[in-house]
This record gives C-alpha cells, structure tokens and sequence, in this order.
C-alpha cells in the first residue's frame, strides 16, 4: 500500500488529503493531518473521494475521444491525432471566415493553475481573442469585483487562522456548515474556546449554520444592501465608526455617509422583513467587538448586484477600522477547489495574468512581452451568459468547455441547450462523460481527474498546494494542460503561425508551465517568484504574496493600512438599496432561494457516482413553509409544478422551518441526469450584474401548484459485490440505462440509495405507462424473463408489482399505479431483507407498507449510517448527545453532521 499526498477536489477550503492506492488502485482517502486548512478533517464528500474513484465507476469516464461527423449521428472512436487535427481544423476555418471572437473557451473552477494557464495563453496570445470564461463567473466573480472596487485587488485579506482570533464572526450569505464543513469546525472550535465569542449570521433561511448563530437575521432575499447600509447608519450614530482610521486610509467616505443617512433601521426593518432592534444589535456587535470577521458566499455574489452587495459589507469593516488585523476582516470563501489559482492567472474574460488590469496599456504590453506576441486584445470578452447567448445568436461559431457542465449548471437551460444546439462545433474536455453538455459534444476529448493529475491550486486564503498523482490515466485520458499544449501547436500551423506556437507553448511538464506562470507575478500584488514545485513540496502549502527572498507568505494583508490602489487607500463604495431580477407578483408569488446539499457537489458529475452521498437528501425537493403548503392544500411527499417566467420543473415538496412564509429553497445540484427536463436551473434567470457579469442564480420569483396528473412508477435494481468485490450488476450502468426514460416523464428523480449493496432508484409520474414502455423498463431491470419474477397485476385498481428475487433477497422491483410502498421497499432491498418478509405483500393488493413497518427516514451520519428517526427516538428516550454519540459514533469522525446533532437535540427539548 503506497500514500500520495494532495488535495480534496471540490470546495475552495483546500483540504489535504492523502490518498492509499495500490497496484494502480485508490482504495482510500484521509485527511492529511499536516495540511494547514484542514489538519486531518474532511467533510462528507472529501471522506468518500475513494468512492468515486472505485473500479464501478470507469464506466462514467470519458476514456478515449470520440467524434462525429454531424449532429444526427452517434460520435465514434477516434485517435488522439485525428481529434485535435479536426479541432485545429474546425477553429482555424471558423477564426479565418469570422475572426478570433467567433471561438470561444469555457473552463472551469475545477483545473489546476497550470491547466488554466495555458488555456489563457491559446485564447489571448495565439488566437488573439478575450473569450476566455469560467464556471468561476457564476460563484466568485462579485467577490472579486467587490474586493477590487473596495480595497484595489482581488486578495482576501484573512486566513484560517483568523477564525481562531475573532471575537465577532458575522456569516453572511454562506451555510458554511454544508457548503464548507472543514471551516465550520474551525469555527465551532473557536467558539469552545472561546464562549465569549459572538456568531452572527445573515440569511433567509435558518440553516444549520443559523441555527448555531448567537444572532440570526433572517431577511429577505437580496434586501443586504439596505441592512448593512442602516448598520452604518447606527455606527455614524452611536460614534462607533473609527474616524482615525477612515482619515487615514480610506477615500470616499463622505459620498457614502450622505446615503447611509436615509437607511434608518426602521427603513431597513422595513425592507428587510427584520425586526429593528436586531439590526441595532449587529451593527452594535460588528462595531464594538474587539476584532470582526466577515465570512460569505454565494448568498452575496449571486445577485444583479453582487458586486455591492460585497462592497456594503466591505464598508462596514473600513468604517470601523476590523481589516489589516488579526481577528478582523472580510473573508470570501472561495466556491471551487481552484477558482483562486484561475483567477491568479486571469483566467476569466476581463482579466489578465497576475491581477493585471486589462483595460491598462501597460499590463497588455507587460503580459504581451511575456507571452512573446505583438498584442494581447484591450476588450473585454464574453462572459459565462454572453458567450452562451453569442452561441445562440450565431456570433459564436464554436466552443471548447472544459471540466464543467453548462447544461445543468448555468442559469435559464432553455436559452444554454438552445445555444449548445445551434454552435456550430462543440468541442467538450470532461473526465466524465455522462454530463448533461457531454450530449452535446461534436468532439469529446478524455481527461484526467482527481488522483491522476499533477499540478497546484490555490485555497480561499491564498495558499497554494502542490496537487499529486497517485494512479495513472484510465484509457487514453490526457492532462488538461497537455492537450491545449498539442492543440496549440496544431492550430498554429493552421493559422500560419507554427513557429510562434511552438515558442509559445514548449511545455512537457506542469511545472514549466507553473514556472512561467510564477515569473508573470514578479512585482505584483501576488508575487510568489519566492515558490517552487521544490519548496511547496518539502515545507506544504505557503501562502501568497511570497516574492523572491521572502521566508515565508503574509498571513494576512493590508496591516500597514496601505491599498493597492492608486491612492493608497481603501475605497468607500457608495452603495443603494436595489430590488432582486424577479420581484414576487400575482402570478409568481413566492421566492425561490437556492444552494447547496451538504452531501452533494455541483451538477453530481463526482458526488453523483456515490450511493451514500444521496442518503441525506435522496432526489430533488422543493423546501416550502408550512403555511403556504396549507394554503395549496399540499403534504409532504406530494408533487408540485414549479414554474418561473422561463421555464418549470415537478418534484416532491417537503415542509421546512427554515423558510418564512413566502419563501421556498431547492438545492442546485440536480440536472437532466438526475431529474426530468434540463433541471432545477432552468428556473432561473440570466439577468447579470453589470460590473462583475455574475448572473443571479440565487434567487428567482416562481408559483407551485399541485401536480396531479398521470401514473405512478417506481422502478429499483440492487447490486452486490461479487468475489472481487465488483458491483454487480454495476449500478452506473443501470442509472445510465434508466437514464434514457427520464424525458418521457414530467416528474422524474433517479438516485442511489445505500451503501455496500447500492439501490439505484427510479421514481416517475407519467400521462400514460403504455405496455411497451413498461415492457421496455422492465428489460433494464432485469424483470423480464418471467420463470424469475413475482407479479401482481389489479387491472380494476391499476395496481401492478413485480419483483425479481436472486437468492433470498430482492433484486429488482417495479411498481405501477401505485407507489406509497417504494421507500419502505427501498429500504427493504439495501438492508438485504429476506424476499420472504415482503413476499406476501408483494402477492396481494396492498399499497401501504405492512402495518408496524416504515422507511428508515434519511441519514444524518453518512460516517456510520445513523438515521435521523433512530437520533430522535434516541433523544426522547433520554440520551444527551454524548451518550448518542458514545453508542453510535455519530459526528464523531467528519463531523458534518454535528450542527443537525445538535439542531434535532434542541428540538426535543422544546
């Protein structure tokens, strides 16, 4: 057994990680206990990295590349040679016909710095064009508009260690307990250290990471602005702001004062749905505490507005001096495992590298010298949503996406399958090759993932690590950065440019790209001329800025109080209250908030490939206010349409206590793969905020409505480990066989369930279930060869069972007409029950469950697989949390679960 040490692939808290493989094998992952942005812990998904990675799931991967010739036909096998030719080919036919803005890249937050560099190299210095975008435009593009807006650069000023040493923790926009855990434990940490510490978080809903709040403040969507606006008005007020320091070293701050005079906390209450007093105790708070520290997220970026929405926040930390020390400033947790590193290297349309300011003649000049070319083009690309509507219009002829999901994670589907369906070439770079954009792919290109890759990301504060391979490419997958590297040269001759390419792209190594890379930040803001491969592997991650010379990176930024800014000095932004894209209506009466699972990951390309991670919420869910459930005469469990101006979806709804009246909230992560139609995103809409392009995925105006018509079905097929311990039959393969009957229904979820013997289950309502489509589901579920098969048929009661029995438990089920039985069945085949026990229910017209039996409920501790409904017995019958946790060892190893421990604790005692 050999140890590789590297990092966790999904959020921007940058775990380390130390991957156990053998014989070219992952056959486990841990915490790396030296890593300093997670010391040994990992949340649920990072422990389950190995999981993904099992033997199973090759069949979801993306192995050699794949074209076709047009659209109606099926892509084939093709040689690496032949791939990239016709890449070359395609793009330089296109760019001499209709110039270099006709193509366009779409990365992700997801590659490693080195990949991303070199993409940024081919589009702004060989093709000569800025459409260079990235998922990153979707989740970090206001926290960087507002960074540079507010203090002069994109550089968060904390780190980690600040949690440790604040005594005011305000959260906002963030339910840091599932979008980041490993951060949430940190901050759990500091307050068991310290019980005088406050925690404040600002959200609609009462998260897990609310419900732990000293404060919470639970205002209406997008209404941010208004409320940190009138907590600077209480702090002009009450002489709280620190005029010493605002003299000192910041401008602006008289144009914002004028403003903030009409925010009143009775206006905000107003705006805000908030109780005023609470407004006048977290301006208290913020202003007062020795050392403050703002922590946020997407609950802040995703707006029209989002890029002040930062800054207001960003403001109060200047008004009242809490930057620059330990303890104190504003912190952005960064979305993406590499949104950082990406954007370090300007990997978006309006950057350049190294913080470099396009719009600046002389960072072009800087960046073209480097480069070794003429010119680097001075306009600004497009981004995410103006790339995919220049797709549609025609203005876009071709695009290369790379390592992210348009087709589930975008916002508006409708108007993002339409522009996939009208390019003219798509050229898609995925290691998965089940996703939603792999549909549309006229060249697919195979590429290595986590485990197989070798280069660096940055984490939210700012440290880079050295990422390692610990198993060989499966197939014929290639290294992002390496398949730019042989594209660019190949385009190069076909643009007539063979020699320069071949200057410009002489990489046979990740580290000569890093190398590079490094040179291009001498002098800048992120200077890490300091760093090398070496060094980052024999003393961990450091921190930038780390120039040449220095012993080690700042820790925290601008304590001398000086700004990269023209002036030197922080800028006040002058921010006003502004109402949200969709605004409720008679027709579309409620908010619909958005985020993320705890257990879930993005559009699922990873996350989606393991049984477990689906057992804390099984399928799509409409979380909605008791009182607006009573009003639409809805129960939990019942099926809803949703509907937005763009689009509708139907799933189940579920009461929730998070929400007030008014509001609902859906996780994000569902698409066309798990769902019906193109997902929960086709909600929402494209609207953007000027200044950072980010468009507002976070909220959107809907109606819900019972939905009623067609039949019931529930279709589930069990697998078992063989001798080898290989699933059979590989559960992927039959998600991906069931996967084709999702358009045929309006509500559809198909999901995993359990651990070692996985479920895949397929749940649909349909206007009808003709015979053959029945007869056709049932060949993929193995229920067709009738010597095998238990079945009932009702045709009175349109009641119809069969089940498949393989030794002396259930394989396979299929039920039509009638369903209320499916999560105790469910339940039934991943615990392994005897056929016996569900023979006779199975042979006679009943639908309930047999009487004194239920489902499980869903799972709290995926760690050790301890139910929520066995937690909440435990409470009532007396046991403490200790006591829980001494028996079941529930949130005693990630620790993700432990808010809702605690939550599920408290609501006992009440």
């Amino acid at each position: 057994m050999a140890e590789t040490k590297s990092t966790c692939c999904y959020c921007g808290v940058g775990c380390g990680v130390v991957i156990e493989h053998e014989a070219g094998r992952i056959t486990s992952v841990k915490g790396d206990p030296d890593h300093p942005a997670n010391f040994g812990r990992l949340c649920t998904k990072g422990a389950t990295l190995h999981l993904s990675s099992a033997p199973e799931t090759l069949i979801a991967r993306a192995l050699y590349p794949e074209l076709r010739a047009s659209r109606d036909q099926a892509r084939t096998r093709v040689s690496w040679d032949t791939a990239l030719d016709t890449a070359a080919d395609r793009f330089a036919a296109i760019i001499a016909e209709h110039g270099p803005d006709a193509v366009a890249v779409y990365g992700a937050g997801q590659l490693l710095t080195e990949d991303y560099y070199v993409f940024n190299k081919l589009v702004k210095g060989l093709i000569g064009s800025n459409n260079l975008d990235t998922n990153s435009r979707l989740c970090m593009s206001s926290a960087v508009a507002g960074y540079k807006l507010s203090l002069g650069a994109d550089a968060p000023p904390c780190s980690y260690e600040d949690i440790a040493l604040t005594q005011a923790l305000f959260i906002s926009g963030s339910n840091t307990a599932f979008a980041h855990p490993i951060a949430f434990r940190r901050v759990e940490d500091a307050r068991k250290a310290n019980p005088d510490m406050k925690l404040v978080v600002i959200d609609p809903r009462r998260t897990d990471t609310a419900e732990a709040a000293d404060l919470h403040l639970p205002l209406l969507p997008g209404t941010d602005i208004a409320l940190y606006n009138a907590m600077l008005h209480i702090m002009l007020w009450e002489g709280w702001v620190n005029r010493d320091y605002v003299d000192a070293h910041t401008e602006g701050f008289d144009a914002l004062k004028k403003i903030v005079r009409e925010y009143t906390p009775a206006m905000a209450a107003t705006i805000c749905g908030l109780d005023r007093k609470a407004i006048e105790q977290a301006a208290q708070i913020f202003a007062t505490s020795p050392a403050t520290m703002s922590m946020y997220c997407q609950g802040l970026n995703q707006y029209s507005f989002g890029t002040h929405n930062n800054s207001a926040l960003i403001n109060l930390h200047l008004a009242t001096g809490q930057i620059g020390r330990p303890g104190a400033g504003p912190f952005s947790l960064t979305g993406q495992p590499n949104a950082m590193g990406g954007r370090e290297v300007g990997g978006l349309a309006n950057l350049l590298s190294a913080h470099r300011d396009m719009a600046n003649p002389q960072h072009r000049a800087e960046v073209a010298a480097l480069w070794g070319v003429d010119s680097v083009p001075d306009k600004p690309g497009r981004s995410a949503v103006e790339l995919f509507e220049g797709l549609k219009s025609g203005e876009v002829k071709a695009v290369w996406i790379a390592c992210t999901n348009p087709a589930q994670s975008m916002p508006d589907q409708a108007m993002i399958h339409a522009a996939l369906q009208n390019a003219e070439f798509v050229i898609v770079q995925e290691a998965f090759g089940h996703t939603e954009t792999c549909a549309y792919a006229d060249l697919l290109l195979p590429a290595t993932t986590w485990g197989e890759k070798e280069g660096t990301v940055t984490n939210s504060e700012r440290a880079i690590t050295r990422v390692r391979a610990a198993v060989s490419a499966p197939g014929e997958a290639r290294h992002d950065w390496a398949i730019v590297v042989d594209f660019a040269r190949r385009l190069g001759i076909q643009l007539g440019k063979g020699d320069l390419a071949a200057r410009m792209f002489p990489y046979t190594s990740p580290e000569e790209v890093w190398n590079e890379h490094r040179e291009s930040t001498r002098g800048r803001d992120l200077d890490i001329t300091g760093l090398s491969y070496s060094l980052l592997e024999t003393a961990g991650p450091q921190q930038w800025p780390f120039p040449e010379g220095a012993q080690k990176g700042k820790v925290r930024l601008y304590e001398d109080g000086v700004f990269p800014t023209p002036s030197g000095r922080a800028r006040f932004v002058a921010t006003e209250h502004r109402i949200t894209a969709e605004s409720p209506s008679a027709r579309y009466p409620l908010h619909l908030n958005t985020g993320r699972l705890r257990d879930q990951w993005h559009g699922m390309s990873r996350t989606g490939l393991v049984a477990r991670l689906y057992s804390h919420e099984a399928e799509p869910l409409l979380h909605m206010h008791k009182d607006d459930m009573e009003r639409r005469s809805l129960n939990n469990g019942d099926l809803v349409e949703v509907k937005s101006k763009r689009g509708a979806v139907v799933l189940k709804v579920i009461e929730s206590a998070t929400l007030r009246p008014g509001q609902t909230f859906v996780p994000m992560h569902w698409g066309g793969n798990t769902m019906g139609g193109q997902g929960v995103n086709v909600l929402l809409p494209r609207t953007y905020d000027p200044t950072s392009k980010q468009p507002e995925l976070k909220h959107a105006a809907i109606q819900v409505a019972k939905y009623t018509a067609g039949k019931a079905l529930v279709a589930m097929r069990r697998s078992e480990p063989d001798a080898d311990g290989h699933l059979q039959p590989n559960p992927l393969v039959v998600m991906d066989r069931l996967r084709r009957w999702l358009p045929h229904f309006p509500y559809a979820s198909l999901t995993l369930a359990g651990r070692n013997s996985p479920v895949v289950v397929l749940k649909a309502r349909g206007e009808e279930l003709a015979p053959a489509l029945l007869e056709a589901l049932d060949q993929d579920l193995a229920l067709d060869d009738p010597t095998q098969v238990l079945s009932y048929h009702d045709s009175r009661k349109e009641v119809e069972k069969r089940a498949r029995v393989t030794g002396d438990s259930l394989s396979a089920v299929r039920l039509a007409g009638e369903t209320k039985a499916a999560e105790w069945l469910a339940d039934m085949m991943v615990q392994g029950h005897s056929a016996a026990a569900v023979r006779p229910w199975l042979l006679a017209p009943l639908t309930q469950p047999p009487a004194g039996q239920a489902a499980r409920g869903k799972v709290i501790c995926n760690c050790f697989d301890v139910a929520e409904d066995d937690i909440l017995a435990a409470f009532r019958n007396g046991d403490s949390l200790e006591s829980l946790q001494a028996r079941t060892r529930c949130g005693t190893n990630c620790g993700s679960c432990v808010p809702e421990l605690k939550r599920l604790a408290q609501s006992v005692k009440h």
